[in-house]
């Protein structure tokens, strides 16, 4: 499912990115550009975006919470919990309540923890990175998804990078993306995968979808959480922190 170049089309995308959506380029299709504007007005708008802080989810098997004004990533998985300063990318690491001493594993540990938080963060958020400055929009016509319901296909490419394309699909009634498809390379015509976006709900000020499963396998987002305080104290604690459904942590 996390094939090289994906992971490294979206770290790139991650890192490039603005800490809130920004206008798109001043050449782009006028009409993706829209299509676009009107996804993000259905989550929340920009203002919806910077209204929110805390991000709490778990995804394949990782539990993590994002401080995206103080860029603090608290990443765990079983017993390892990583406290990482992403602009830095400095922090700390513990294993069973001990904080690790060995300076390499660290520094691999916190890496792992950056990386996780580029990947995992997309599959969370991509809507709100369409109008980031650094991809290329394209309208790619009217189509369906594999359910049947019509929709406006976008599709997203990274110039800088030159490899690699999605494929977005966005429900005509309600202006939310629906579906996704990842390209390796942007001339192909065989996605690596085709997935569904849906199962939205409403978290503070922005609206966001857990499920992104195909017609061959399920595959969710659980604990998605939009908290309005987060203890300082979960951002230092050496243990994996107690998760309840409503709050995230």
């Amino acid at each position: 499912m996390r094939p090289l170049k994906f992971v490294l089309i979206v770290c790139l995308f991650l890192q490039q990115a603005a800490l809130a959506p920004q206008p798109a380029q001043a050449g782009a299709d006028p009409k993706a550009r829209a299509l676009a504007e009107r996804v993000l007005q259905q989550m929340g708008g920009a203002e919806g975006w910077e209204a929110t802080r805390f991000i709490s989810w778990a995804f394949i098997g990782q539990y993590q919470i994002w401080d995206k004004q103080q860029q603090q990533f608290r990443w765990e998985k079983d017993s390892l919990v990583a406290v990482l300063d992403i602009r830095a990318r400095t922090g700390k690491v513990y294993e069973r309540g001990q904080a690790l001493q060995d300076e390499q594993k660290v520094r691999d540990l916190l890496d792992h923890a950056y990386a996780q938080w580029t990947y995992n963060s997309f599959w969370l958020l991509m809507p709100f990175r369409l109008l980031d400055k650094e991809t290329d929009l394209a309208y790619a016509g009217e189509g369906k998804t594999q359910t049947g319901a019509p929709a406006d296909m976008l599709e997203v490419t990274f110039p800088e990078e030159g490899a690699g394309k999605y494929l977005v699909w966005v429900d005509k009634a309600e202006g939310l993306v629906t579906q996704w498809a990842f390209f390796s390379d942007s001339t192909s015509a065989t996605p690596v995968f085709i997935r569904r976006w849906s199962d939205y709900g409403d978290y503070g000020s922005i609206k966001l979808a857990a499920d992104r499963s195909s017609l061959q396998s399920d595959l969710r987002l659980h604990r998605i959480a939009v908290p309005a305080h987060v203890p300082d104290t979960i951002f230092n604690s050496p243990m994996p922190v107690a998760k309840s459904s409503k709050s995230g942590f």
